[in-house]
């Protein structure tokens, strides 16, 4: 089926809807410009007085002109060494919103007794209030290393190793979504995947519904569905 603006603004392809939500069984989100509607390195960037050339790393992976996502996030989080823990709540507290419809959205997926599954690039700073806020049942994302000793609450400019892995990119993004389909004894197929950027490609990949919200050119054109203008809950217009 061709790329087709089924309604202002909501491009779709390779399904005829309405689809049942119940068909699905897993919901995975991305946070950054997802969920919320901002970067969160950016604004923490913005802390340490470097916004402008961490957003513009940020920009150049989410379009997917940066090979090594992991290599960028290290050299963006190694520019916010000095920022404090009272910085990220700053930023948490202030400039971090929810996305139109987020709620709403995620509301609806647990009604129809689907899990929920946060995967992100970002922080645990943020990901961990964002999972308890809307009662997310899973998450995967890096955590920033803080300092200990004289300059106790500053944060490095590394991130934590963790069990899995050192950074959750799209690689870890897309192992994730499989293994916790598998935990819940699901097929990939029964999963919707929700991101915007170059990062989140393996896990749209994976999923039986992927979906662009107000997305990076290259992620528009292969989602099942492009969300363009409005909210997240959008979606739930194709499904029913």
């Amino acid at each position: 089926m061709s790329r087709h603006e089924f309604a202002p603004g909501l491009v779709i392809q390779g399904f005829e809807p309405p689809l049942p939500l119940s068909r699905f069984k897993l919901a995975a989100f991305d946070m950054d410009s997802t969920l919320i509607d901002i970067e969160c390195v950016d604004e923490i960037a913005d802390m340490a007085g470097m916004k402008e050339e961490v957003a513009a790393i940020t920009e150049a992976a989410m379009r997917g002109e940066i090979a090594d996502y992991k290599d960028s996030l290290r050299r963006r989080v190694a520019l916010l060494r000095g920022v404090t823990i009272a910085d990220l709540e700053l930023v948490y507290t202030t400039r971090l919103r929810f996305n139109p419809g987020a709620a709403r959205l995620v509301a609806a997926c647990k009604a129809a007794g689907m899990k929920t599954l946060l995967v992100s690039g970002g922080f645990t700073f943020f990901t961990d209030r964002i999972r308890d806020k809307l009662g997310i049942d899973f998450t995967r994302s890096n955590i920033l290393e803080i300092e200990s000793g004289p300059n106790c609450g500053q944060l490095t400019g590394r991130m934590v190793n963790q069990p899995w892995g050192d950074i959750c990119d799209g690689a870890e993004k897309r192992k994730m979504l499989l293994e916790t389909c598998a935990s819940l004894g699901i097929s990939p197929k029964e999963a919707i995947a929700v991101g915007d950027g170059a990062n989140d490609l393996p896990m749209l990949g994976e999923a039986g519904l992927s979906v662009a919200f107000h997305a990076k050119p290259k992620v528009r054109e292969q989602a099942m569905v492009s969300i363009e203008s409005g909210g997240l809950d959008r979606l739930l217009e194709v499904l029913r």
